[in-house]
C-alpha cells in the first residue's frame, strides 16, 4: 500500500490564535510573506499554523516560485 502519511504535527492551540485574527487581516497576512527565492513580497500558500516561542508561524509555499517560506505573528 503506498499511502502517503501526512506526519505534520496540528497545533490546535496556533490554529486558535489564527482563527482570533480577524479574516481581512489573516488574508493581508498571507499576501505579505518574504520569498528568499523571488527576493520579493509574496502571497503563502498551503501552509501550516504552527506554535512559536515568538507568537504563531505560518510555514508554507510561495505561491510564484514554490519554495518554501514562512511569516512569524507576533
Amino acid at each position: 500500500m503506498n499511502k502517503k502519511v501526512n506526519q505534520e504535527v496540528i497545533s490546535f492551540s496556533a490554529n486558535k490564535k489564527w482563527l482570533a485574527i480577524p479574516e481581512a487581516t489573516r488574508r493581508e497576512l498571507e499576501r505579505n510573506v518574504w520569498c528568499g527565492n523571488c527576493l520579493d513580497v509574496v502571497q503563502i500558500v498551503n501552509y501550516v499554523v504552527k506554535d512559536s516561542p515568538h507568537g504563531i508561524v505560518l510555514e508554507g509555499n510561495c505561491k510564484n516560485c514554490e519554495k518554501n517560506v514562512a511569516r512569524v505573528i507576533d
